[in-house]
């Protein structure tokens, strides 16, 4: 039986690394937004991008707000 529940656990452990990691890479948007040497347009495109990973987020798509933020951060060249 422990062993049925730690392989339970194990299996359910990359869904919760997956969720936290939106938070971790808008986080490193909002850090590279402030020094970025982007033109208007691109700062513009990167912001939407941060906003739509940050709704994607809380409605619970996690790949699509990884998509949007991954982007995002692409465009930073992070």
């Amino acid at each position: 039986m422990i062993r049925i529940l730690i392989a339970l656990l194990l299996a359910l452990a990359p869904v919760t690394a997956f969720a936290n990691q939106c938070p971790t890479m808008m986080a490193a948007i909002d850090a590279a937004m402030p020094n970025a040497s982007l033109s208007e347009s691109d700062m513009a495109k990167v912001k939407q991008l941060r906003q739509q990973g940050e709704e994607l987020h809380k409605a619970g798509d996690h790949a699509g707000s990884e998509a949007a933020l991954g982007e995002a951060k692409k465009m930073l060249g992070i």
